[in-house]
């Protein structure tokens, strides 16, 4: 099987930098994985990846589409395995880094994704439901999917039920995969002492801010019909609504956007540790290059 290395773990511990050193060392470029990074305009807030920073590795999706067009993890999948083709056709090594872990299996698994026809009277009719009454109905259609999503997340309860109503259930359709990977990857996972990694994450939002955030999401997000982008949904941006209502200072944006960012961080590493096979080490660990050495060459 094909070789692809996957670089994962919470934001702000480092993944950009120590992709771009493996990248050197085992000739590789790197695909990102981020559903933020994709769009061209925003820069400051999805901590984008700077042309000095990339020094001369090639980047795959990365600043590739408007801030206006939706992205998900169907695109993902398929602009991701058209990356992978492009680097393994000259020879290279694929390194992911970053991204959640749905998008990760997406790219790396035999996760198959089915268009649907979306029944616009089916949605108004469930989109006029309570939380609680979608709960309800996905218990009674696809108890399985009901036991993973939580009560009060309409968006990924109304797809759940969305994605029934067109046919097999989420279920039905997960359980007909493998979900085996379709390369030989290595998922490196970095990892550091909890305090020092949230005020690594408080450090770089201050630092977003002084670089002008402020000004970055004003220009691109200040009118209310953008606050459906998807673009607008990602931490950094959508704490800055209260704001453009006269609801919240910068300060508590600021405050805002470091907490949601901890919190995500938690989320990322109970994520992985529980859902995928990864290898995790502290960055400066001489036993990450021993390991990755061992696994490359064999």
């Amino acid at each position: 099987m094909d070789k692809i290395l996957a670089i994962v773990g919470p934001t702000g511990i480092g993944k950009s930098a120590c992709s771009i050193e493996l990248a050197q060392a085992l000739d590789g470029q790197i695909i990102s994985g981020d559903s933020m990074q994709v769009y061209r305009q925003m820069n400051i807030g999805t901590a984008k990846i700077t042309e000095s920073e990339m020094q001369g590795i090639p980047h795959y999706l990365v600043g590739i589409q408007d801030y206006k067009d939706p992205y998900n993890v169907c695109i993902f999948q398929q602009k991701a395995k058209e990356a992978i083709a492009q680097i393994q056709k000259q020879g290279k090594l694929p390194i992911f880094c970053g991204g959640t872990g749905l998008y990760l299996k997406a790219a790396l698994y035999d996760y198959v994704f089915e268009e649907e026809q979306k029944d616009e009277e089916y949605l108004k009719q469930l989109e006029a439901k309570t939380s609680e009454e979608l709960f309800a109905l996905l218990q009674t259609i696809d108890p399985q999917a009901a036991e993973k999503i939580h009560p009060h997340n309409r968006k990924r309860l109304i797809r759940a039920l969305e994605i029934a109503h067109n046919g097999p259930t989420k279920t039905q359709r997960e359980n007909e995969q493998e979900h085996k990977p379709l390369y030989d990857v290595y998922f490196l996972g970095l990892s550091m002492d909890r305090e020092k990694l949230y005020q690594r994450i408080d450090q770089r939002v201050e630092q977003m801010f002084e670089e002008g955030l402020a000004q970055e999401v004003t220009s691109l997000f200040e009118d209310p019909k953008t606050w459906e982008y998807t673009s607008f949904q990602g931490i950094g941006y959508k704490e800055f609504k209260p704001y453009f209502e006269h609801e919240a200072t910068l300060e508590e944006v600021k405050q805002a956007i470091q907490k949601h960012s901890r919190q995500y961080a938690k989320r990322q590493l109970t994520w992985f540790k529980h859902q995928m096979p990864v290898h995790w080490f502290e960055k400066e660990d001489p036993k990450l290059w021993e390991s990755i050495r061992e696994w490359y060459y064999g």
